[in-house]
């Protein structure tokens, strides 16, 4: 049961750092409540320092199920509803640290990547970002209207990278890239489902940003990168099912292809 129709409650997965931080901040800056997830609660504990106003780190680990279950008995006891849920959280790799990303990429061709090194990945990217929204989504339902906005990346659109003409298609992995499609398809089928009830669900790639998944190689900064996400996140206009990314890829407008 909702206790204050004036509170907008929101989790942000992955918030210690990166485009998630980022959000996390845009949202406090706009009148949520924030709680900010983060594996490591102390790295939780300085970004809200940081971020100030209502920020409120909570331990948050995807690939826990535990780490899931306490995180929700925390915000029901607090607030008892969820408005916005930022699935964020995100890893590119499972294996060796210190690589460039071109050796990342190269040791995740479909032809050789290890089914260890993908498992793992997908674990986080697919079935733990899946796991963290089915245990919100009760106190989702409780709040009049919600949202959920997943951070994915147009790297995982199938559309574009069967299009010859992309200069970035040689790297869609069968690991990350391919983690972010199985994302899509997942979270487009949940839209679907939940088209009737008052749950919004949208995807949005930040770009080729420069954060830990890439050893902050990307082109644009962290607060570019961000821009879209944070759009989207603060937006609750948009049609269920969107997903959206910077104009790129020739395209003028933000709508991703599938």
């Amino acid at each position: 049961m909702i206790k204050n129709n004036e509170n907008k409650i929101a989790l942000v997965s992955g918030a210690n750092t990166g485009v998630g931080f980022q959000i996390a901040k845009a949202l406090a800056e706009n009148g949520y409540v924030v709680y900010a997830g983060s594996r490591d609660l102390e790295k939780g504990k300085a970004a809200t320092a940081e971020i100030g106003r209502k920020a409120i780190a909570v331990q948050l680990d995807i690939t826990d199920n535990e780490s899931i279950r306490n995180a929700v008995e925390t915000i029901e006891a607090e607030y008892g509803y969820l408005t916005l849920l930022v699935n964020n959280a995100a890893i590119s790799h499972a294996g060796k640290a210190g690589r460039t990303m071109e050796e990342i990429l190269g040791s995740q061709r479909a032809t050789i990547v290890p089914i260890d090194e993908l498992k793992s990945v997908w674990d986080t990217n697919v079935f733990g970002t899946l796991a963290l929204t089915q245990a919100f989504l009760p106190l989702l339902h409780k709040a009049p209207a919600s949202r959920i906005v997943t951070v994915s990346s147009a790297l995982g659109s199938l559309t574009i990278n069967a299009n010859p003409e992309n200069p970035y298609r040689v790297h869609f992995d069968a690991v990350y890239g391919a983690s972010k499609t199985a994302l899509n398809g997942i979270f487009l089928s949940l839209a679907i489902e939940l088209e009737k009830t008052n749950i919004k669900v949208h995807m949005v790639s930040p770009g080729f940003t420069a954060t830990a998944l890439n050893n902050f190689e990307g082109t644009d900064s962290v607060e570019e990168g961000s821009k879209e996400p944070i759009r989207v996140a603060l937006a609750e206009d948009l049609p269920t099912g969107s997903f959206t990314g910077p104009a790129n890829f020739g395209r003028t407008d933000k709508v991703l292809p599938w």
